[in-house]
């Protein structure tokens, strides 16, 4: 049996321990999380991970202190993973990096995305096989970036990243709460560029890695390829660019109200956000567009 599946069936055995002490049903403690019971089971049988959402829940359900987060930090979750190919070197640096910068529109980035808005965005283009080694291979990323000692991660994310609807209501709602504990942890920044304010953005999704050998490289994805630039002055004039856009969007404790509100938005009516995205869209499209005078007849005419 491979290393992660036996650490990931001890903590299913530890969850079911602490479960049945407390004289729960696998169906009680999916109320009190609140899960779908199927989850508790998957993740009893080692067949599922379990998300820091879940693990928090089971502490404090339990009553079991901090032992489920604890042990959750301690375990290797994806010790055998594929990335795409042209995707490696980004992995890698990852991996070494102090500090990792990202601009990030129209969708969460990877590193702070839940599996089920994974699920939604890979079923685009994947199935079977495939997409479950797609998911494994993203969510090995984050596993990085939760440790206590864990590289500082400072993400700005355009407002149609909270706002462009992935999956269902549901998917996004659970989203924004993942975003939420995000910004809660003492290596992460999470900040919002709103489309009410004019922001000097970069043209595209970017990030800025910093490695511990203090080299800086700029990094930016096409459709199937990676772009990474360390030339001192492009990557000097982007991090001034992203300086400045940190330092317009709104604060962390702004950018918390902001995604909890559309948070609560998909609670009451899940065509909020995205009719939000829709008409911030046609008015970028209206102040770009040409204008052109009106013809009006002659008089007599």
């Amino acid at each position: 049996m491979r290393q992660g599946a036996t650490t990931a069936a001890v903590f299913g055995e530890v969850l079911r321990h602490h479960r049945e002490v407390a004289g729960l049903t696998q169906e009680g403690l999916a109320v009190k999380i609140p899960c779908d019971r199927s989850l508790v089971a998957r993740v009893e049988t080692g067949t599922r991970v379990p998300q820091e959402r879940f693990v928090l829940a089971c502490d404090r359900v339990l009553g079991a202190g901090d032992i489920f987060s604890r042990l959750w930090e301690k375990i290797d979750w994806y010790p055998q993973v594929t990335h795409p190919d042209w995707f490696k070197r980004r992995v890698e640096m990852e991996a070494k990096a102090v500090e990792l910068q990202t601009y990030q529109i129209d969708v969460v980035p990877g590193l702070l995305q839940t599996e089920e808005y994974m699920r939604a965005l890979f079923s685009q283009f994947f199935s079977g096989r495939e997409m479950e080694e797609r998911v494994a291979a993203r969510m090995s990323r984050k596993q990085h970036f939760l440790k206590p000692d864990s590289p500082l991660l400072v993400v700005v994310l355009d407002e149609s990243t909270i706002r462009n609807v992935v999956g269902n209501e549901a998917v996004m709602r659970d989203q924004c709460e993942e975003l939420l504990l995000a910004g809660e942890r003492q290596n992460m920044r999470i900040q919002v560029a709103p489309f009410a304010k004019p922001l000097i953005r970069p043209k595209g999704s970017m990030s800025l890695i910093t490695l511990p050998d203090g080299q800086d490289w700029l990094y930016s994805e096409s459709l199937e390829a990676g772009h990474f630039i360390n030339d001192p002055a492009i990557t000097a004039r982007y991090t001034k660019l992203y300086d400045v856009l940190r330092a317009d969007c709104l604060s962390g404790s702004d950018s918390a109200a902001l995604i909890r509100d559309v948070m609560e938005g998909y609670g009451r009516d899940g065509n909020v956000a995205q009719k939000q995205l829709q008409r911030e869209r046609r008015r970028r499209l209206h102040r770009n567009s040409p204008r052109y005078p009106r013809l009006r007849p002659r008089k007599g005419q």
